[in-house]
């Protein structure tokens, strides 16, 4: 189970990280992967633009090839019982340990005027978002690593309080190191919604691709063979090796150990890798995203699957807490 919030737009980021994982996962293992609508409503409580954003990363991910016969691909809000579940876990959560989660300190500082009750029990809600499917394997990048054993933690506590219910989910990453995928200037990752000139979105018409590639930062080249690369030459290549052949980044590779590299070309080049990358996900996408009844039958049926697993949960949950009073 893993979920991706519908605040701005999907970038290479979101696909070598999250993306591409599940759609390789959906031929192994029973998925269930959601569009985290009310946790965007923590940053994000203007909902005026939330149909069109939710709209959007469906057809983004579908266009990166999920296939909604083969998972649950699903809206958060259409599944009331998480609700339920999100209510009794917040009797097992402790305010401390809320207040000094890493994302609640960094964005309360972003949004000071707005520190809501939503923004401190994220994990808690998170917790309920993967627990109610009983998920033991969660794809989440090396950001969600604190969220996630917080997971763990209420999911242990539950099941010392009232019986074991819950499995204790794990990141997963078919064991392969997890993909960070660095913007185009070298100071940090792609972002969905800050840094925007040095990110690269499924949604980037061509030419807009090929300028930022081409304002990407580099130095003066190297003076002696074989030297290190400095890490926004590093970030550079990476990005190569991520869209592009395994051929053409060899010729770039021995460029830059000969001292021959022309950081124009190299450049050039990997603007057409990307361009070559995304113009299909960008089109189909955008022609998902045109067709309303289709993403309405989607979410009705990516609903249907979630909410038959979240009641089978949320039965054992109440007979647990011992609710039945009938």
């Amino acid at each position: 189970m893993s979920g991706i919030r519908p605040t701005g737009f999907l970038h290479l980021g979101n696909y070598f990280g999250a993306v591409k994982n599940y759609v390789r996962m959906q031929d192994e293992y029973e998925c269930y992967f959601m569009v985290a609508d009310l946790h965007s409503l923590t940053t994000h409580p203007d909902t005026k633009e939330l149909k069109s954003n939710i709209h959007r990363v469906l057809a983004e991910n579908i266009a990166s090839g999920l296939d909604p016969d083969k998972v649950a691909l699903y809206c958060q809000s259409h599944v009331h019982d998480t609700a339920e579940l999100y209510l009794y876990l917040n009797m097992l959560a402790y305010v401390g340990e809320l207040e000094r989660t890493t994302t609640f300190k960094e964005k309360a500082r972003q949004q000071p005027d707005n520190v809501n009750a939503g923004l401190l029990t994220y994990p808690v809600l998170q917790t309920a978002d993967i627990i109610i499917h009983r998920a033991s394997l969660v794809p989440v990048g090396k950001d969600q690593e604190q969220h996630l054993e917080m997971c763990r933690n209420f999911a242990n506590r539950f099941n010392h309080r009232f019986g074991e219910i819950f499995p204790e989910p794990a990141a997963f990453n078919f064991g392969e190191d997890l993909v960070k995928v660095p913007s185009l200037d070298g100071s940090g990752k792609m972002s969905k919604s800050e840094n925007q000139n040095a990110t690269i979105y499924l949604s980037d018409p061509e030419d807009l691709i090929r300028k930022k590639v081409k304002k990407a930062i580099t130095d003066v080249g190297p003076t002696e063979p074989n030297t290190p690369k400095p890490d926004s030459i590093a970030n550079l290549f990476l990005l190569m090796k991520l869209v592009g052949s395994q051929e053409r980044l060899q010729v770039f590779e021995e460029a830059w150990n000969n001292c021959t590299i022309l950081y124009g070309d190299f450049k050039a080049q990997l603007a057409e890798d990307m361009v070559e990358f995304i113009r299909p996900i960008r089109e189909k996408a955008a022609a998902i995203q045109e067709d309303n009844n289709y993403l309405k039958e989607v979410m009705e049926k990516g609903a249907e699957k979630a909410n038959a697993s979240a009641s089978k949960t949320m039965a054992l949950v109440r007979e647990a807490l011992r609710l039945n009073y009938y």
